[in-house]
């Protein structure tokens, strides 16, 4: 049993660092309601992107590609979504990111070429309210488009259930396009 322990107890100490370090100790970054920061990165999980197997095995497979799109998006953003896209073929992956602070509300979104080549590429942010104009960055990129950001008050549609557009041509071709959501809808 003791073998078992000392062999056991590393792993339960690592383990405890990357899953619960203390967002207090981020720079740069506003705190997750989680506390939980993803592995080897000053930047939190949103409480959606902390509870998904998905997003937390992308961002601790590609913690530079977080911190760079996090960066993008600024302060006070949190991983709310890391896609691999189309599938696990992953010729892009679709960051997304929200943002929660008092009186303000915001949503943000890159979208990663991970190909070798540059592609046509689309992305667009609407937020969830009718009638409020949409965020789009649309052109030939070899390494991302966007970030497509959106902020304002909490009745400004940006905080939760902002929808996400990202579509990726191969010549005529569409290879990716998905349509989600940034943040939780009702």
């Amino acid at each position: 049993m003791r073998k078992l322990l000392r062999a056991l107890a590393p792993a339960a100490a690592l383990l405890s660092v990357l899953a619960f370090t203390p967002q207090s100790l981020a720079e740069g970054h506003a705190s997750s309601s989680t506390d939980v920061l993803v592995p080897g990165t000053d930047v939190g999980f949103s409480e959606n992107g902390a509870r998904d197997a998905r997003t937390r095995a992308i961002a601790a497979e590609n913690p530079a590609a977080v911190s760079a799109t996090a960066t993008l998006c600024g302060s006070g953003y949190v991983l709310e979504d890391a896609e691999p896209l189309p599938d696990a073929r992953r010729f892009g992956t679709l960051f997304t990111y929200t943002k929660h602070a008092t009186g303000v509300a915001g949503a943000c979104a890159v979208f990663d070429n991970n190909t070798t080549t540059a592609k046509h590429m689309k992305l667009k942010l609407c937020p969830n309210k009718i009638g409020a104009a949409c965020k789009v960055d649309e052109g030939t990129y070899s390494q991302y488009a966007g970030p497509v950001k959106g902020e304002g008050n909490p009745d400004a549609g940006w905080g939760g259930c902002s929808r996400v557009t990202a579509i990726m041509w191969s010549g005529s071709v569409a290879i990716i396009d998905r349509v989600m959501y940034a943040g939780t809808c009702d």
